[in-house]
């Protein structure tokens, strides 16, 4: 299977941004579409937003997109695998790619946050050498906080 790796800064134009919001919908059932996109662009607009998808055969199948959260620090946000398509490396690889990135762009820390209900997601930032380094009251539960460095 050939799987083919994207990014770009900020939004990516039609029709991927249509097809990332449906595959965000899907991965995070509990958020409405419109909502997410006044996300994506609310941060796109400040922040220089940075988009990866993964697409096999012309289908985009995983995402992850991030921002520059204070000089030195990126904010690795939203992101995921379609269900049909998890447990091929496809989170691992977009996670690889985007660290790579953030050295070569000189950031110095990576943060991001998840809930418990998304453990494979917790497990893949544990393996990718995050460390937990708290949690916070988020808008659907309890969030798990973790920072991985880049040295």
């Amino acid at each position: 299977m050939n799987i083919r790796y994207e990014m770009t800064t900020g939004l990516p134009s039609e029709p991927i941004l249509t097809v990332l919001l449906d595959l965000l919908g899907t991965i995070f059932n509990n958020q409405d579409r419109t909502e997410l996109l006044a996300k994506l662009t609310y941060q796109a607009s400040r922040t220089g937003l940075q988009t990866q998808w993964a697409s096999i055969n012309d289908r985009i199948v995983g995402c992850k997109f991030g921002y520059e959260r204070k000089p030195g620090q990126f904010y690795s946000w939203l992101g995921g695998v379609h269900p049909d398509f998890r447990g091929q490396g496809i989170a691992a690889e977009l996670m690889r790619q985007q660290h790579d990135w953030c050295r070569q762009n000189k950031y110095n820390t990576i943060r991001t946050q998840t809930y418990n209900q998304w453990r494979s997601m917790l497990l893949l930032n544990l393996r990718f050498e995050f460390d937990i380094i708290g949690t916070e009251q988020g808008k659907h539960g309890l969030t798990i906080v973790l920072e991985k460095k880049l040295l």
